[in-house]
């Protein structure tokens, strides 16, 4: 009879054999790849429900505005809320024709928007092209630090001192007005603006800097024709997440454009913005389940889709125009 071989010595699979038979190196190995393989499942896991704690908060907060929301368009027609023309939700007899909101949002917006891209892109094309890196490194920091400043602080400081400054331009001009309001969130948005774009340009590769230069083309010239247009999906995009970041911002307008909502492409005038009328109602005196409670649900909505439009867009802007280099 043929002899059976040993069962230790013919089942050498590493998989089956015992600790006890192999080297320790080997052992340690084996350890540990099974503790990084559990700290790369824990870390994948914890990832997971990071991304799906943000996912059920949009949800939850598209919940709760769409529930009051729809009993708002029950009492209120959809067209008179989207085209109507006077907002007196606070007053007898009460309409609720949104404009007056909407236009008082964006022109503070675009105000904000053109004092953005001026100053934004004047500090982006310096950092990038002209400042050293000394001086880069202090002055970018020190523009980051107004994205910190807390809002109401830009609301009083609209309201006490831009507004005065304004007010000797033009003397007839109320202490409540869309040009302070618009000014001051310009200020607010004009780091997000620099940084964005100014992170935009120092992509750029230097290759295309130095053929300019060595066709004869001057630094501005380089700044503004070769870097900026290879920049430019960049700096579009930054400036819709700006102004997308204006059109949510409620204390300075709440304490520098006034509470008139009002139908007017005027800047001079005091107006009211959707984010300040939501701020004046929901402050606990208004009754629960009323028409005018659930309006500030059906504003919100409205600003909802609004912000949500203009993420959008900007996420199309880079995806569209964005430039590789190798």
């Amino acid at each position: 009879m043929r002899p059976q071989p040993n069962s230790v010595i013919a089942d050498n699979s590493p998989e089956i054999a015992d600790e006890a038979v192999l080297p320790a190196s080997e052992v340690t190995l084996r350890k540990n790849r099974a503790r990084r393989h559990l700290e790369q499942r824990l870390v994948l896991w914890s990832l997971r429900l990071t991304a799906v704690v943000s996912i059920l908060t949009t949800i939850g907060i598209l919940v709760s505005l769409l529930r009051e929301a729809v009993g708002f368009f029950i009492e209120v027609p959809i067209w008179d809320f989207l085209f109507g023309t006077e907002w007196t939700a606070l007053f007898v007899p009460q309409k609720f024709g949104v404009l007056p909101l909407v236009v008082g949002t964006f022109m503070v917006a675009v105000i904000a928007g053109i004092i953005a891209l001026v100053l934004g892109m004047g500090a982006a094309i310096y950092l990038s092209e002209y400042a050293p890196d000394r001086v880069r490194r202090v002055v970018k920091p020190v523009l980051e630090v107004l994205a910190g400043i807390p809002t109401v602080v830009y609301g009083f400081f609209a309201l006490t001192f831009i507004t005065p400054q304004l007010q000797s331009i033009f003397p007839d001009l109320i202490i409540f007005n869309a040009l302070s309001a618009g000014i001051v969130m310009g200020l607010m948005i004009m780091p997000m603006v620099s940084t964005l774009s100014e992170d935009a340009m120092v992509s750029v590769p230097d290759s295309l800097r130095n053929a300019a230069y060595a066709l004869g083309a001057t630094r501005f010239e380089v700044a503004t024709k070769i870097v900026v247009p290879a920049a430019l999906s960049g700096i579009v995009a930054s400036l819709i997440l700006a102004i997308s970041r204006a059109i949510g911002e409620t204390m300075i307008v709440f304490l520098a454009a006034g509470s008139r909502p009002q139908l007017t492409w005027n800047p001079l005038d005091p107006i009211q913005t959707m984010t300040a009328f939501i701020a004046q109602v929901a402050t606990g005196d208004t009754e629960q389940g009323s028409i005018v409670f659930k309006s500030i649900f059906a504003v919100g909505m409205l600003l909802f889709l609004l912000t949500l439009a203009m993420n959008v867009l900007g996420r199309w802007v880079v995806a569209r125009y964005r430039q590789q280099y190798d």
